[in-house]
């Protein structure tokens, strides 16, 4: 084996002395590290193993290398140059011979490496040609298919438009990837094209070289598809394009629609109008009417603008059979065969479908025919319209009342009364009181309320008893604070329980103005009150001259209200001073003292509540007057803290009793919702 040293020191020296072709190669790498890197990639291609396309081609340019040999002559004669020996003239002659081939050789890569520049540079030259060509193309197309440049440098979409601009077909697949990428008006386009080539073979005009939708052939071509008229215009274009077989489809057609036309005029009695082209306007409108088509305003306007009153006739003859027929449908009387205008039967459809009452003899007639639906439906009608006439705000005539009581429409009598119950209803919140009959004892109470009248201690025994299917709104006592009950409200709640109270509040006000009896006072106040108006309550109280007032039991009534109507609005104190002074005009009186045990709880002085309301009891007053003036402490608390602090008090007190007071502990959760 070589020495490895042998092949570094010789290819050194043939670069050096440039006695080798592959001396240009050489950048100045160390060729001890190329050596060592040739001998590792021998060793793996000897082991099999495979090289990258950068180690081959390293392999191809330092390969020689590890190929030379010391019986080369020029080894020697090199080795004698570098130490400075003088060579023999022999010597000399072939180191010479060796420089001068490395030369010969040398120029020969150069000038086919100038080559080599020469191709690439006019290839890239060609590429840029090609690339401003792509781009002009592309710029057309996006214009001609209606797409964006910067849409058409996607590749699949530039391949598909060259294709339909060449006229090949797409495949299924290929419009389907159009459509997914929303490519609408390439697709539009595509399908105009494969049009145009169908209509071109279909009229022999195949000769023509116009593909694109924009052409005019595609316009006339189209026109003869529709049967539509050609002009003057058309038909020198066509022969100015030798497309003569193209054109005598055209005029075969165009005589046979003539004849066509010819045949209308007659049939329709259009005779007189003197225009035969198919191109008229009245070709058209007679086309309509033999295809049984209903005809526009504009085509009846044209026929009136030329008196061709015989065609009006037909035309509205038509219509009324036509008419007569759906009306026919309509009303259940297909039984009935006649379908002729003039027919009774369908002056009594018109009148049905009008709304309009049918008279005695219309009716027989019906009767007579057994169109015994058609009779119903007509009723039906009337009573609808007549229910309409009451929705938009007009009073039934005495025509119509008795039209109503004849055929068994009471409930359009009623109607008013039902609309006005409904609406009576929504307005008090009791829409969900499962009676909506008139005759309701709720119709009459709500009229009355509503009307501002007082209504009977019955009524509101009634209102007491009686109570909603379903969750309601209610307002709780006084209007403290609204809350939601369910199945089991009473009527005499909420709305209708504010305006009882309102309407006797206005009465006892009226009362006291009419007769001075001051005794009136204290019962329009307490009714304000329970009103949620407790404002009223001591405007009406305010300005009262008590030493004018001889009744002390008076006095302290129209104080005691007047607390509590200061207790409504968290005047405290105002509401204090007030139950005082009315237990110094009456100190046997329970009302002020329950006032004050409330005031007290108010406060949280709970000890000196009990003791006033302990005070009340031994003056008359029912433990349950004590409850419900609980029940409003705790319902009207503002401050959540103070709410609970009063009922774990009164739980603590006796659980029995106050067991109602546990529901409220929920009551911030509720309000939150």
């Amino acid at each position: 084996m070589k020495d490895e040293s042998f092949f570094e020191e010789f290819a050194f020296l043939l670069v050096k002395y440039q006695a080798t072709n592959k001396a240009n190669k050489y950048r100045g790498v160390p060729l001890s590290s190329i050596c060592w890197t040739l001998r590792g990639l021998l060793n793996m291609r000897t082991e099999g193993v495979n090289l990258t396309s950068d180690e081959h081609l390293f392999l191809q340019e330092w390969g020689w290398i590890m190929e030379l040999s010391s019986s080369n002559p020029l080894y020697q004669i090199l080795k004698k140059v570098d130490s400075g020996q003088k060579l023999s003239k022999e010597e000399s002659m072939a180191l010479e011979r060796a420089q001068q081939e490395v030369k010969l050789i040398l120029e020969g890569e150069q000038q086919r490496e100038q080559q080599q520049r020469e191709r690439e540079q006019e290839k890239r030259e060609r590429e840029q040609q090609e690339e401003i060509k792509k781009e002009r193309h592309l710029a057309e197309l996006a214009t001609k298919y209606g797409v964006s440049t910067s849409d058409i440098t996607i590749n699949r979409l530039y391949d598909l438009l060259c294709q339909i601009d060449k006229g090949s077909q797409l495949s299924e697949m290929e419009v389907e990837w159009m459509k997914l990428n929303r490519f609408y008006k390439p697709i539009e386009i595509y399908h105009k094209i494969q049009h145009f080539a169908e209509l071109k073979l279909k009229y022999k005009a195949t000769k023509n070289q116009d593909s694109f939708p924009s052409s005019n052939l595609y316009k006339i071509l189209k026109l003869i598809e529709n049967n539509q008229p050609l002009s003057p215009k058309d038909g020198e274009w066509l022969k100015q394009q030798e497309l003569s077989e193209t054109l005598a489809f055209f005029e075969e057609r165009e005589v046979l629609q003539q004849t066509v036309f010819s045949q209308l005029k007659n049939k329709y009695q259009a005779t007189k109008h003197p225009d035969s082209s198919v191109s008229s306007p009245l070709y058209q409108i007679l086309k309509k009417l033999d295809a049984d088509k209903q005809l526009s305003l504009l085509d009846i306007n044209w026929l009136e603008e030329h008196q061709l009153t015989e065609t009006l006739g037909i035309v509205v003859e038509i219509e009324q059979k036509r008419h007569f027929a759906e009306l026919k449908v309509k009303y259940k009387a297909n039984e009935y065969q006649d379908l002729s205008p003039s027919s009774h039967l369908y002056k009594v459809l018109k009148k049905i479908d009008s709304a309009n009452q049918l008279g005695e003899q219309d009716l027989n007639f019906l009767k007579k025919r057994k169109l015994t639906e058609t009779i119903a439906i007509a009723l039906d009608k009337y009573a609808a319209s007549l229910k309409s006439k009451i929705k938009s705000g007009e009073q039934l005539s005495e025509a119509d009342i008795d039209w109503a009581k004849q055929n068994g429409r009471e409930d359009i009598i009623t109607f008013p009364q039902q609309r006005e119950f409904a609406a009576l209803k929504s307005k008090y919140d009791v829409s969900n009181y499962k009676d909506k009959s008139a005759s309701s004892p709720l119709y009459a109470i709500l009229q009355k309320l509503d009307k501002g009248e007082r209504i009977e201690e019955i009524d509101v025994a009634w209102l007491e008893e009686n109570k909603l299917e379903a969750p309601q709104p209610s307002y709780s006592y006084y209007g403290w604070q609204e809350e939601r009950r369910y199945q089991g409200q009473k009527l005499f709640s909420g709305k209708i329980w504010t305006a009882y109270h309102k309407n006797e509040a206005t009465f006892y006000e009226q009362e006291y103005q009419r007769t001075g009896n001051k005794w009136n006072l204290p019962n329009a106040s307490s009714h304000w009150r329970k009103a949620d108006e407790p404002r009223r309550a001591l405007k009406l109280t305010e300005n009262l001259d008590f030493n004018q007032i001889k009744e002390n039991k008076l006095k302290s009534a129209l104080l005691t209200t007047r607390g509590g109507a200061f207790r409504d609005i968290d005047k405290l104190d105002d509401g204090e001073k007030c139950a005082l002074k009315a237990i110094e005009y009456q100190p046997q009186s329970h009302h002020p003292y329950t006032l004050m045990g409330a005031i007290c709880f108010e406060r949280g002085q709970f000890l000196e509540g009990e003791r006033w309301f302990n005070e009340a009891i031994k003056r008359g007053a029912s433990p349950r007057d004590q409850d419900a003036e609980m029940k409003r402490v705790v319902k009207n608390a503002k401050d959540e803290n103070k709410r609970l602090e009063v009922i774990n008090y009164l739980v603590k007190k006796d659980s029995r009793r106050y067991a109602w007071a546990n529901s409220y502990l929920k009551q911030p959760k509720d309000k939150a919702k």
